[in-house]
């Protein structure tokens, strides 16, 4: 069985949904963001990315992490192609095109819309995206996110999905990364196609029941 060291309150959410979706169990290993922690090396402190014994598993100290009968991977996206190639069925790439259209929206995901998706997400959830400062850091963030949105809403204006017109991980992984977008409601509107996308791919019985777990955690 594919272990996951995380938690639902982490990038680990991308691995649950598939799971869920995959009708997949995953043996999940609590371990917490250490700079959640009043002081993560104290003697009663939980599992968490700076505690020897996760480090162990992976030198990164980032979760999550994956083991697989001895073989660890890290980085969520990864992950996820790693545990669709590994049980197929229709989320999983039909061929090496669709593979590699898979990792290619993954990585631009990754290096176009999740560092300013996620300083808006911190912004509101910090209470600073209320104040003058904040607003104006949300105002940048926003306007670094509006070309490679704008990329995305025109695929899915066409296509439907991020690949071969079904819903696939590569809905998965870039959903998971324009939802730190959401906190700015204004900003996501101005993408309709997109909108549409994400709130269906949201409504899925797979993301709510990750989604119900994820809340259940302490923030």
């Amino acid at each position: 069985m594919i272990t996951i060291y995380g938690v639902y309150r982490s990038r680990a959410s991308r691995n649950f949904w598939l799971a869920n979706e995959l009708g997949i169990e995953l043996r999940q290993v609590p371990v917490i963001q250490a700079y959640r922690l009043k002081d993560a090396s104290a003697p009663d402190a939980p599992m968490n990315t700076l505690s020897p014994e996760f480090l162990k598993i992976t030198a990164t100290g980032a979760i999550p992490a994956m083991e697989d009968d001895g073989f660890v991977l890290t980085e969520s996206l990864a992950i996820n192609m790693y545990i669709v190639k590994k049980h197929g069925g229709p989320l999983a790439p039909k061929d090496d095109r669709e593979e590699a259209a898979m990792l290619q929206w993954a990585l631009y995901g990754a290096t176009s819309v999740e560092a300013p998706a996620l300083a808006i997400l911190y912004a509101h959830v910090e209470g600073r995206a209320a104040t003058p400062e904040g607003e104006a850091e949300v105002a940048r963030e926003a306007e670094k996110l509006r070309r490679p949105l704008k990329v995305i809403d025109a695929h899915l204006a066409t296509e439907g999905h991020m690949i071969g017109g079904r819903f696939t991980v590569a809905d998965i992984n870039m959903a998971e990364i324009v939802r730190y977008a959401q906190a700015h409601a204004t900003l996501i509107g101005e993408f309709p196609a997109l909108e549409k996308w994400l709130k269906a791919c949201q409504s899925r019985p797979a993301f709510q029941a990750m989604w119900e777990k994820r809340m259940a955690e302490p923030a």
